[in-house]
């Protein structure tokens, strides 16, 4: 498609022999010229300018249509009414994941629970979206980490979704579209720059400085994250210093989170020794770690249940109030579509923890 999207001016479009037929115009042809073979050229006019452009726009929607039936739209969008943020100032430079190509949202074709998942890809400019509550607002919010190997993210099977359960809480919910790919490790292989924890602390701290506008209290910040998403969570609880160099007010704010939901997390384990006495990939687990929810299923090909009991066990050893649910059946990537799986019922059992930690207020 030719993008000739230039101010109208006179354009040759086409030679006609001297003898075509023409209609009798209703005003002055535009003017004509000979050239040396006999044929006379026609100049565009303002009406065939028009039409030019009409055709471009056409064509432009025609191939917008196409690649939407295809599965793939430019960058990821919030549903609308949604503001999307930026996490940093547009002329900060900051670290470029290793990206082949423009952020890109794609549907998959395997289904989950009968829908299909959105992945994001190629994201070096990382934005949080906020989910205001609904009905009563509690004060208090979460920041969900979407899963995907810190290579994509799963934007609304492990992200969006859980908005669409925690807002009607009367929580605050913020997507963050993280960096990537390479924003964490990759298998035991640690990133030259940390750029997910980055993003992470960033939220965090611009929440806090700034959460007020959307009723949150700077004391009830949580995180919830799913597999890649969740070490994201436990790597964010257990930093207490940036990992760059602060740049305005938010980061004088503390980026630890008040409150941590961990699902089936990966990353964790040090799968070579074999051991779960030390967290793999440098996770130095503090006393200072905030009171955890971790759920895992016992049958995941993925994430080995391993890498829960190991963070569970290194918290437990710091003294840090946790709880976690093991199930037999499961699997990985089971998100909050509820299924015939027992497993798919574990938000219940989070909105009990969080009214037993203060986050949520008391069922009578």
């Amino acid at each position: 498609m030719r993008a000739d999207m230039g101010r109208c001016k006179s354009r040759r479009v086409r030679s006609l022999p001297e003898n075509f037929p023409r209609p009798r115009p209703a005003r002055a042809e535009p003017r004509k010229k000979m050239r040396r073979d006999g044929r006379r050229q026609r100049f565009e006019t303002g009406e065939d300018c028009l039409k030019r452009i009409d055709g471009f726009f056409r064509r432009a929607a025609a191939l917008a249509m196409l690649l939407a039936q295809t599965g793939w739209a430019n960058e990821w969008q919030p549903p609308a009414g949604i503001e999307q943020i930026p996490l940093w100032p547009d002329k900060l430079a900051i670290a470029r994941p290793d990206v082949k190509g423009e952020e890109s949202a794609r549907v998959g074709e395997k289904k989950i629970a009968g829908r299909p998942v959105t992945g994001v890809e190629n994201v070096v400019r990382p934005t949080m979206s906020v989910f205001p509550a609904k009905g009563a607002n509690t004060g208090a919010a979460v920041v969900v980490f979407p899963g995907g190997g810190y290579q994509m993210l799963a934007i609304d099977f492990e992200g969006s979704e859980v908005c669409d359960w925690i807002t009607a809480k009367g929580v605050t919910c913020i997507v963050l579209k993280y960096r990537v790919p390479g924003g964490g490790p990759y298998g035991l292989k640690m990133p030259r720059v940390p750029m997910a924890l980055q993003d992470a602390q960033r939220t965090i701290g611009l929440l806090r400085e700034r959460g007020s506008k959307w009723g949150i209290d700077p004391h009830k910040i949580g995180v919830l994250g799913f597999s890649a998403g969740g070490h994201l969570v436990a790597w964010v609880s257990n930093e207490a210093k940036r990992s760059y160099a602060p740049i305005d007010a938010a980061d004088k704010q503390s980026s630890r989170p008040d409150f941590a939901v961990v699902l089936y997390p990966g990353h964790i384990w040090d799968y070579e020794d074999g051991h779960y006495e030390k967290p793999a990939n440098g996770l130095r687990v503090s006393k200072d770690a905030p009171p955890t929810f971790i759920v895992q299923a016992q049958d995941d090909p993925v994430d080995n249940i391993h890498e829960s009991a190991t963070y569970y066990l290194a918290l437990l050893k710091a003294e840090v109030p946790v709880e976690m649910h093991v199930y037999a059946h499961g699997g990985h990537a089971f998100g909050l579509r509820r299924t015939d799986q027992p497993i798919t019922q574990w938000p219940a059992l989070a909105e009990t923890w969080l009214q037993t930690i203060g986050m949520l207020p008391k069922q009578p």
